[in-house]
C-alpha cells in the first residue's frame, strides 16, 4: 500500500470517529449526576424518575446531535435541558425542549410553545400531532449548533429556532410572552453546558432510552 492510500484511510477512519455517536450516560449512570433514590435504570437501559428532580450530565457540550427515545404516561410534562451553565439554577439559565403528552386533555388550552417538541416558553414546533399516545415510544433528535437548535420528532422536523432573533427576555419575536421565570434573553444564553433530563411531574412518569450524543466541530 502506497503513502497517499495510507493518508487516505488514515483520513477516512479519523472521520468516521469524529461522526460517532456515543452514549451519553453509562449503563450504571455512573457519569450522571442525580438524586440516586429518584432516578433509576433497568436491565434494558430505560432511566425514569420517582419525582420531580432532573438528571444531569458532568460534562458540558457545545455543538452536537443528541438523539434519544422517550415514552409519555398520561398527561405527561417533561422536558429536555441543554445549554445549562448553573444546575442549581437551571430554570433561566438554559433551553428546555418541551416534552409532553399533547393528547391530554387538560392540555387542550395550552400554548403552542408548551407543546412537545417546543422550545418551551419561547417557540412553538411548526407541526403538532407529531408525538404519540401514551405508553408508545418517540424518537427526539436535537441538532444543536452555537445559536442554532433545530428538533425532529419522529422523523419529522418542527423546531427551528435562530437564538439571535431572541433579544428580549419578555417577549418573542413573534409578540407573545415569555414567561416571567425565563427572563434572558436567548440572544445572550450561552450556548455550551449541561444537558439535562426533567424527571416526573405530579402522577406522570416519562421513560427515556438509547441516549446517545454526537459531537460535532
Amino acid at each position: 500500500m502506497n503513502y497517499l492510500c495510507m493518508m487516505f484511510l488514515t483520513c477516512i477512519c479519523m472521520v468516521s470517529y469524529a461522526q460517532k455517536a456515543v452514549p451519553l450516560f453509562t449503563a450504571d449512570l455512573s457519569n450522571a449526576d442525580y438524586n440516586k433514590s429518584v432516578w433509576s435504570v433497568d436491565k434494558d437501559g430505560v432511566i425514569s424518575a420517582s419525582a420531580d428532580e432532573s438528571i444531569w450530565t458532568t460534562k458540558q457540550y457545545e455543538n452536537f446531535v443528541l438523539t434519544l427515545d422517550f415514552k409519555n404516561d398520561v398527561c405527561t410534562n417533561s422536558g429536555v435541558i441543554i445549554y445549562v451553565s448553573d444546575k442549581q439554577d437551571w430554570i433561566p439559565n438554559s433551553m428546555e425542549i418541551q416534552i409532553a403528552d399533547d393528547h391530554c386533555p387538560k392540555w387542550t388550552d395550552w400554548r403552542s410553545d408548551w407543546l412537545c417538541g417546543a422550545i418551551f416558553g419561547h417557540l412553538g414546533p411548526s407541526k403538532t400531532g407529531v408525538v404519540k399516545n401514551p405508553g408508545e415510544w418517540n424518537k427526539m433528535k436535537i441538532t444543536a449548533k452555537g445559536k442554532n437548535v433545530v428538533v425532529v420528532l419522529n422523523g419529522k422536523k418542527i423546531t427551528d429556532m435562530d437564538m439571535n432573533r431572541w433579544t428580549s427576555g419578555t417577549t418573542n419575536p413573534d409578540g407573545s410572552e415569555i414567561p416571567s421565570w425565563l427572563p434572558k434573553p436567548f440572544a445572550e444564553l450561552a450556548t455550551k453546558g449541561y444537558i439535562g433530563f426533567q424527571g416526573k411531574h405530579g402522577d406522570a412518569t416519562i421513560w427515556f432510552r438509547n441516549i446517545k450524543i454526537k459531537e460535532l466541530k
